[in-house]
């Protein structure tokens, strides 16, 4: 299989701006809606987390799944309408309540009156967490100086490692990638009511790691190619360079996606969307590597008048013949 990514790159591009356009929108919603771009978990936010199940071995506990008008009822009673509310699991026979902080009175409180109208909750599966709103947005902030460190790290490294306009375009990947996740994210909160906590931040930060990883191959195949064929135009380096690293992207990509399915599908509720920001960042960072960052960097030398590489010729007066002494990028060919 051959990809001719540079014909093709304004397809790519395409795509890609429409699922950030997207995204930004989701936000822009959200933000009006919740204060915030993404619908915070309570790790950010501060407040009192109850997760509760049904115990399905009480005869009759379990006919009718949780109505969620009910439990909104139950708690607007007990002065909370303004809580987040979900029904878990395929038989909806769990819930988890996310609401302003919460003493050890008024928690009992609140799951006698919960156990009153929708019957006895198993003791065993019962969590309740509860976070200030100080620690919360310490948190939060540390999320956000672990990302910008590392966008910041990766730019610096890849400008050493390979030139300037490497590291900028694998820095506009990363950043594609890191949207994508975000705006899937967002638009998840919005319709389905999905929280991000501090495991989604660590699902970025890994993200990153593997994006960046991606396109370093492609690059290093890049200057590869270019130190093979110093005179080919570096659209045909590019198509190349990608389409020699393909099929190590695809399995690195598959292989990694595997276990992640795993976790997603037989991982519970914990790890459910953590394993989901993962596949969702894997996916589009594989993408980005190899539909964006090198399309890019091609477009780039060929505005800048760096598309073909020039091979300077001298002739040594001491030995018969020529020898190169020096390799550029220019268009003057």
């Amino acid at each position: 299989m051959k990809l001719n990514v540079i014909k093709t790159r304004s397809l790519w591009w395409s795509i890609s701006t429409a699922l950030i356009t997207v995204g930004i929108i989701a936000m822009v919603i959200s933000f009006l809606q919740l204060g915030a771009p993404l619908r915070l978990g309570l790790d950010f936010v501060g407040g009192t987390r109850l997760q509760l199940e049904r115990d399905c071995t009480q005869p009759g506990n379990c006919d009718q799944p949780i109505d969620l008008a009910l439990v909104r009822d139950v708690m607007t009673a007990q002065g909370l309408g303004n809580s987040s509310i979900q029904i878990l699991g395929e038989e909806k026979q769990a819930l988890t309540i996310r609401t302003k902080t919460l003493d050890v009175e008024q928690r009992t409180q609140l799951q006698t009156a919960l156990t009153e109208r929708l019957g006895v909750f198993d003791p065993k599966s019962t969590q309740i967490d509860t976070v200030g709103p100080t620690l919360g947005r310490q948190l939060f902030i540390s999320g956000l100086i672990a990302l910008f460190m590392a966008f910041v790290g990766i730019f610096v490294y890849l400008t050493f490692r390979f030139e300037f306009d490497y590291g900028l375009f694998a820095f506009v990947a990363l950043f594609h990638d890191v949207l994508i996740a975000i705006g899937l994210f967002s638009i998840l909160g919005l319709v389905l009511g999905v929280e991000v906590d501090t495991l989604f931040v660590v699902a970025l930060l890994t993200i990153i790691g593997f994006s960046v990883n991606d396109t370093v191959v492609i690059y290093d195949r890049v200057r590869e190619v270019i130190k093979l064929k110093p005179g080919q135009h570096i659209n045909q380096i590019v198509e190349d360079a990608v389409n020699q690293t393909l099929t190590r992207s695809i399995n690195t990509t598959l292989t990694t996606l595997l276990p992640l399915l795993a976790i997603l599908l037989f991982g519970g509720e914990t790890l459910k969307f953590f394993a989901l920001a993962l596949i969702i960042g894997f996916t589009a960072g594989s993408y980005s590597s190899i539909f964006i960052a090198s399309t890019l960097l091609a477009w780039w030398r060929e505005r800048t008048g760096k598309a073909q590489s020039v091979v300077e010729v001298a002739v040594n007066p001491e030995k018969e013949g020529t020898s190169v002494i020096e390799a550029e990028f220019s268009d003057e060919v």
